[in-house]
């Protein structure tokens, strides 16, 4: 998982000492991860699926955001 952290795949909190602290969102992409290993992604194929999920999660949800706005005026 340090080889995750050091690609920024993965950024785990730390304790002011320094330790890593894993929240279910971090351990919910270390099994994502793990799966595209599996299907045959490198590491760096992998931070690009990554990357383009988060960027369309964020797409969605500003679509949806606007959709309730319009929503909201046409009413």
């Amino acid at each position: 998982m340090r080889l995750h952290e050091t690609r920024g795949l993965l950024r785990p909190e730390r304790t002011p000492g320094g330790t890593r602290r894993y929240s279910p969102d971090d351990l919910d992409r270390v099994r994502r991860i793990g799966r595209l290993l599996t299907d045959g992604l490198n590491l760096t194929g992998i931070s690009m699926v990554l990357d383009l999920e988060e960027q369309n999660t964020h797409l969605l949800a500003t679509n949806q955001a606007g959709r309730q706005a319009q929503d909201s005026w046409t009413r």
